[in-house]
């Protein structure tokens, strides 16, 4: 099985670092033509160069995806650019919290302005052409703290459940046009947002156990699925939240399988 997207234009968020980042490299090391959105310069200027010295071109745009008029104008943009827009990936996102008695409401305002309301206009803005197109795949990046939020996460863990549940709405509402909509929800994956790899080691271990697969996750496993996600093998997949955690939820405990193998002598912690 060979998942062809050459040809295919795809628009990703937050694409100046991290999982966004590694989302655009996969997708272009399968031929897609890649638009990197991000509000820092800085970063897609560098992430445009990582890219070309990798033999891939990129087209970087600042955007702050909390601002419609710049969204619609880009957007506008690439279609004149490149004639259509086969892929969305609203991978971009922040994770500040505290908890509920100390939350500041500016907190909570950008989780739920970037999160939730920068992939509403996202979509949005893009549906027009993909309806017109009749096919597109829209990929929205909700959170494992959508299932099961942990301490703090108030306004992080409520504005991605959303989202969760505006892809499943958007996944009706667009289905006659044969466009799909999906979220996936990512684990413990090391990222400068969550910094999980630099934690003391007794923390890292106490996360690790809660693993059915223990080890930390990886941005490729993210790209992987979307990469699969944009392709037509997934084309009859809709209005659904995957989860890429390493299986969290797969039993209560995971560490007793861990503990039993180690004293079988066949795994060592």
């Amino acid at each position: 099985m060979i998942i062809d997207l050459k040809g295919k234009v795809a628009i990703i968020t937050g694409a100046g670092r991290g999982i966004g980042l590694e989302i655009a490299r996969t997708l272009a090391s399968e031929g897609v033509i890649t638009v990197l959105l991000d509000v820092s310069e800085r970063l897609l200027v560098d992430a445009a160069k990582a890219l070309a010295d990798e033999g891939v071109a990129a087209y970087p745009y600042v955007c702050d995806v909390r601002d419609n008029a710049r969204i619609e104008e880009v957007i506008e943009d690439v279609r004149k650019r490149h004639g259509r827009i086969d892929i969305l990936v609203n991978n971009a996102g922040v994770a500040n919290g505290g908890p509920v008695d100390e939350l500041k409401e500016e907190i909570w305002d950008l989780n739920m302005d970037i999160n939730l309301k920068g992939t509403f206009l996202m979509s949005k803005a893009i549906a027009p052409i993909m309806k017109e197109q009749r096919s597109g795949r829209i990929i929205n990046a909700a959170s494992f703290a959508a299932i099961v939020p942990s301490f703090g996460s108030a306004a992080y863990a409520s504005s991605k459940a959303a989202v969760h549940q505006f892809t499943r709405v958007l996944a009706g509402e667009l289905g006659p046009w044969n466009i799909t909509v999906n979220c996936y929800s990512p684990g413990m994956i090391p990222t400068d947002m969550n910094h999980f790899a630099e934690l003391p080691e007794d923390r890292q271990q106490r996360l690790l156990d809660t693993l059915t697969l223990r080890h930390w996750g990886k941005k490729e496993d993210v790209a992987h699925l979307i990469c699969f996600l944009s392709s037509d093998y997934a084309g009859y997949i809709t209005g659904t939240m995957i989860d890429v955690s390493g299986g969290k939820l797969a039993t209560q405990i995971p560490r007793v399988a861990y503990e039993m193998a180690s004293q079988q002598g066949s795994y060592t912690f």
